[in-house]
C-alpha cells in the first residue's frame, strides 16, 4: 500500500513538473520574440558603455531581434543594478556591470558590491579594457618614470581626473599612487570622461586614467598624451607604449564588463543567450572592432565567469579596504 501511494505521489508529480519544463522549452525555443535591453552602469561615452554597445550589435545581428542598451549610471552602480533586479525576469531585461559594481566602496553604494549568484544569474563575459594613463603634453612629462619623479618631488600638486569615484578608473589611481609611493590631487567628476577631459586637456588637471575607447578622441586631437597602458603585456595595437608593470612590477589594472540575468530568469533562457554570446565574443569581425577601440574579447560559460568574478574580487578587495581607510 505504502508503495502503491509513493508512486502514485511520483506520478503526479511528475504530471506536474514535465508540462512546466516543457513550457520553459518552448519560451526559449521563441526567445527572443521582441526587442531586449539590456541595462548599463556606466555613463554614456565611457569605455564600458561603448563595450556595450557592441555587445548589443552583435547580439541583434545574431538574434535578428534589437539588444538596447538604457544607460542608468549613478551611485557607483547601484541605480543600475537596482532597476535591473526589479525587472521581469524573463530573458527581455539583462545587465551589463562593469567590474566596479562588483568591488565598490560600501560607504559610496551600500547596496553593493554585487554577489554572484546571490544577485544575479552570470550569462558570460563580454569585454575588458586595459586602463590608459594619459597626461597633459604641458605637464612636461613623457613617462611614467618622469610622472612619479615629479609628483615625488610636489606631493599632492599633481591633479588626476576621477571619472567616477569608486570605479576602476579611480582604483587604479589609488593603486597606482599607492604602489609608487606617491600623492595625488583627485578632482572627482560626473558623467564619464566627457566632462573631465575638457579640464585635462586645458591643463587645468593634470592627468587622468581611462580606458582608451574614452579618450581616444582626445588623444588624436592632441589634448592628452598617453604615457603607460595598465596591461600585463604591451598591446598589439599599442606597441611603442610601455606597460605600467615595466615602471611598477606586477601592477595590472584592466576593467570588464560581464552580462547577467534577473534572478528567476528561465534556465533555457540563460543557456541559450550563454551561447550565442560565447559565439558573438569570438567572432575576429567583433575582435577587431574592440581592439580598435583598446578593448578585447573572450567567451567564457557561466560557471567560468562565475569563479572570474570571484577571483577578481579576491584581487580588488584588498585595494578598496585600504582607500576606505583614508
Amino acid at each position: 500500500m505504502h508503495d502503491a501511494r509513493r508512486w502514485f505521489r511520483i506520478i503526479g508529480l511528475c504530471l506536474v513538473v514535465l508540462p512546466a519544463a516543457t513550457a520553459a522549452h518552448a519560451q526559449a525555443d521563441s526567445y527572443p520574440n521582441k526587442s531586449v535591453t539590456i541595462i548599463s552602469d556606466a555613463a554614456p561615452g565611457s569605455t564600458p558603455d561603448v563595450d556595450a554597445r557592441f555587445v548589443a550589435e552583435g547580439l541583434t545581428k545574431a538574434f535578428g531581434r534589437q539588444f538596447i542598451v538604457v544607460n542608468h549610471p549613478g551611485a557607483n552602480g547601484s541605480v543600475a543594478a537596482r532597476a535591473a533586479s526589479e525587472a521581469i525576469p524573463d530573458g527581455y531585461t539583462l545587465f551589463m556591470p562593469a567590474l566596479s559594481t562588483f568591488v565598490a566602496l560600501p560607504s559610496i553604494a551600500p547596496n553593493l558590491p554585487l554577489q554572484l549568484p546571490r544577485d544575479f544569474i552570470p550569462i558570460g563575459y563580454t569585454a575588458e579594457n586595459p586602463m590608459f594613463v594619459a597626461v597633459n603634453p604641458k605637464l612636461g612629462v613623457n613617462t611614467l618614470p618622469e610622472l612619479i619623479a615629479l609628483a615625488k618631488k610636489e606631493p599632492g600638486k599633481i591633479s588626476i581626473a576621477v571619472t567616477g569615484v569608486g570605479r576602476l578608473t579611480d582604483l587604479t589611481g589609488l593603486l597606482l599612487q599607492d604602489r609608487a609611493g606617491v600623492q595625488l590631487l583627485r578632482v572627482p567628476y560626473n558623467g564619464g570622461p566627457a566632462a573631465a577631459l575638457a579640464d585635462v586637456g586645458s591643463g587645468r588637471v593634470s592627468m587622468i586614467i581611462e580606458g582608451y575607447s574614452g579618450i581616444v578622441g582626445a588623444v588624436k586631437a592632441g589634448q592628452v598624451k598617453l604615457i603607460a597602458v595598465a596591461s600585463p603585456e604591451r598591446l598589439p595595437q599599442f606597441p611603442d607604449l610601455p606597460t605600467v608593470a615595466e615602471t611598477i612590477p606586477d601592477f595590472r589594472a584592466l576593467g570588464w564588463q560581464v552580462l547577467v540575468a534577473p534572478n528567476g530568469t528561465p534556465t533555457a533562457i540563460v543557456g541559450k543567450v550563454s551561447d550565442v554570446l560565447a559565439k558573438v565574443v569570438s567572432d575576429a569581425g567583433f575582435k577587431e572592432s574592440l581592439a580598435k577601440i583598446g578593448s578585447y574579447s573572450r567567451a567564457m560559460t557561466p560557471e567560468q565567469t562565475l569563479a572570474f568574478v570571484r577571483q577578481e574580487q579576491q584581487t580588488w578587495g584588498p585595494v578598496l579596504q585600504k582607500a576606505s581607510q583614508k
